[in-house]
């Protein structure tokens, strides 16, 4: 990473100011601002999150705002409702309260002296998804966006539910994280001696967000709220959208392209749920001189020539051994100029006696049992960057699946988009998931995870009405595959596999399931029979070729910090052969650092643990430990979360703890219990 120092607009920084609602409450804002910016006004962006501008995200914000700053914006971190220093209470994601406190904040950043009075909102994430849902609203201050690792779906494409499946890896880990970040204290050295009552109310009034997300099985109207889907015309402001190829949400970047009707580009990189400057795996790209190009073009009116490049690039992924702590892949950038390009064709692999053959082959029958322990080495579903998140080696989660492969490539395969798998099957239970993956086999042997997906066999229809099976029927399903781009290097091997369990990403049916796969060409049916299809991209390298370079990652100087204890991770797995439990244990210690200026000290840690054993669907559990420390000179607070969630036939059953010290005495002690009926999952 190249640090700056030579920016070329000073630039001065107002730790702390506050932006008036209607309703009399105040949002906590930190701002980066050109020197002169009063004398010579500037448009400005905007970045809107929960995280807590003076510890949670401030590592990130300082050198990235004070970058845009430096180059002639304003740059303006607001604290959401309920989280750092602003009042009032954050009850769940996205709510209209949060779309009309950010209407209301853009309007105070135009009136300000030193906006010109256009805005921009760049977000990653929760920053990414609230960035279109208030792109939807239309303010006539907005003048474009820059949406990281975001969706567009909130059911569908997000860490709550896949395929209508209950995402057991993610779910309840999430909810978790926010339980103890919800119950962080406001700052006293900005909100003064008030903190401690806000965050006791925050505390007592804050619920465990798990519960509601649990509640709602179905696409159902608390899942369109805020899935810019549902209308993808309210959005009319220009959009840049960024994704990568290890993060969960790179299909957005597809969708919002082919869907969107406003000027819009694409960029999917190889990284993980991260910033492209800090990319991994890399290469990480200077990807904040790509968004000045945008804002200059969009609120300075200057020429950059942004827009009159190929609508999406994104970087081709070759062939690679597995690895969970891949550090770089090896790939090119490559154009199109529109989404769906005019580069993509699709190309079907029929499944036979475990291969993938180019031609259906006689139709056949194939059994397989779940077995409670495939998806163990998946990886993480939102890797962020840290060690060991990736998916292993597969050759173990291929064991217990139908699996399938093809002959050797004799040339480069690239493919790019949605890949799809069409299977004719039977269950021989009412209700019933399917988990399909997408391998690349090296020559000696080595399976490496391309892409997946899931469905809820009951969702098969829809995802607003389930309907249960017929035990033994036979019916027809599409399961979507993650969005990928890798290209299938010669001698290597594309392998399908396919299983009805998929632990810890897909909680498990409530009873083991038999599933009856039917390879070929089935009889007296219209049918193709069960494929696979692959959208692979024809080789366009004179479009490739005049794509520019990106320049090297660059940013303003960090924060400065002391690190008063370092971090650690883990990943680890364990198996009791005698019980047949088996648990795969995730967990961070971000250490523990102490603000140079303000002398606030910070440490954060969780441990994720998911448990099931073998032959007994009902015995999974998931359990999230978390505890946050915060200190200054005499004050000093310590938050401690535990949550978990199991289930059995006929309902979930979910715990939330939360206790919180302020020094060696206990401030506040909650427990929350809840049984959720099971909705056909």
């Amino acid at each position: 990473m190249r640090i700056k120092t030579d920016l070329p607009r000073a630039v001065r920084i107002i730790e702390n100011t506050w932006i008036p609602m209607p309703d009399g409450a105040r949002l906590a804002a930190r701002i980066w601002l050109p020197d002169d910016a009063e004398k010579n006004p500037v448009p400005a962006i905007l970045e809107y999150l929960p995280y807590r501008k003076d510890d949670g995200t401030i590592l990130r914000d300082t050198p990235q705002h004070a970058y845009f700053a430096g180059h002639g914006y304003a740059a303006i971190r607001v604290d959401m409702r309920g989280s750092g220093d602003s009042d009032g209470l954050l009850l769940d994601e996205y709510l209209v309260q949060e779309q009309d406190d950010a209407l209301a904040a853009l309007a105070w950043i135009a009136a300000q002296p030193w906006c010109t009075g256009a805005v921009g909102i760049i977000g990653i994430s929760w920053g990414g998804f609230n960035g279109l849902q208030i792109a939807a609203r239309r303010p006539p201050e907005l003048k474009a966006i820059i949406t990281i690792c975001s969706t567009d779906d909130r059911y569908n494409d997000d860490c709550h539910y896949m395929g209508g499946c209950v995402l057991g890896s993610d779910m309840l880990a999430w909810a978790s994280t926010m339980l103890a970040y919800n119950a962080r204290p406001p700052d006293p050295l900005f909100v003064g001696p008030r903190w401690r009552a806000m965050w006791l109310e925050r505390m007592e009034q804050t619920p465990p967000f798990a519960e509601a997300w649990l509640s709602h099985q179905r696409r159902d109207a608390f899942w369109k709220h805020g899935s810019v889907c549902e209308d993808y015309s309210a959005i009319t402001c220009p959009v840049y959208a960024v994704g990568g190829w290890a993060d969960p949400y790179a299909g957005t970047v597809l969708r919002l392209l082919e869907r969107l009707s406003c000027p819009r580009k694409g960029l999917i990189g190889p990284w993980e749920h991260n910033y492209p400057e800090w990319g991994t795996p890399g290469p990480a790209i200077g990807f904040l001189q790509e968004c000045l190009r945008w804002w200059d073009h969009w609120l300075k009116g200057l020429k950059t020539g942004i827009m009159d490049e190929p609508l999406l690039r994104t970087w081709m992924q070759e062939s690679v051994p597995p690895d969970p702590s891949c550090a770089s892949r090896p790939g090119h950038w490559v154009a199109d100029p529109c989404w769906p390009s005019p580069n993509l064709a699709s190309r079907p692999y029929y499944l036979g006696d475990g291969t993938l053959d180019r031609s259906p082959g006689p139709e056949r029958r194939l059994e397989i049992s779940g077995s409670q322990r495939c998806g163990s080495d998946a990886g993480v579903w939102c890797p962020s960057g840290s060690v060991a998140e990736l998916p292993d080696d597969q050759r173990c989660d291929d064991g217990l699946s139908l699996a399938f492969t093809s002959a050797p490539a004799s040339e480069t395969c690239e493919i790019l988009g949605f890949p799809e798998a069409v299977l004719e099957l039977a269950c021989d239970r009412p209700w019933g998931l399917i988990a399909v993956r997408l391998c690349d086999v090296a020559p000696d042997g080595a399976s490496a995870l391309v892409s997946w997906g899931l469905l809820n066999l009951t969702h098969r229809a829809g995802h607003e009405e389930p309907a249960p099976l017929t035990p033994g029927e036979r019916l027809s399903v599409r399961v979507p595959l993650n969005a990928v781009a890798h290209a299938l290097l010669p001698g290597h091997r594309w392998r399908l596999a396919v299983s009805p369990t998929y632990w810890p990403h897909a909680w498990p049916s409530p009873e083991p399931v038999a599933l009856s796969l039917f390879a070929g060409a089935p009889r007296k049916s219209e049918s193709a029979g069960s494929r696979l299809e692959l959208p692979v991209r024809a080789p366009a390298p004179l479009l490739d070729a005049a794509l520019a370079p990106f320049g090297p990652p660059e940013t303003a100087a960090p924060l400065p910090i002391e690190v008063l204890r370092p971090g650690g991770r883990e990943r680890t797995m364990r198996h009791d052969a005698v019980t047949g439990l088996h648990e795969l244990v995730h967990g961070a210690d971000h250490g523990r650092i102490r603000q140079i200026d303000t002398g606030l000290e910070h440490e954060d840690r969780f441990t994720n643990t998911y448990s099931i054993v073998k032959g007994h669907p009902l015995s999974a559990q998931t359990r999230c430990d978390h505890e946050i420390n915060m200190a200054r000179g005499a004050w000093s607070i310590r938050i401690v979360t535990s949550s978990t969630l199991r289930a059995d036939a006929t309902a979930f059953y979910l715990t939330n703890v939360l206790e919180a010290y302020e020094g060696p005495v206990r401030a506040f002690a909650r427990t929350w219990r809840r049984a959720i009926p099971r909705d056909m999952v």
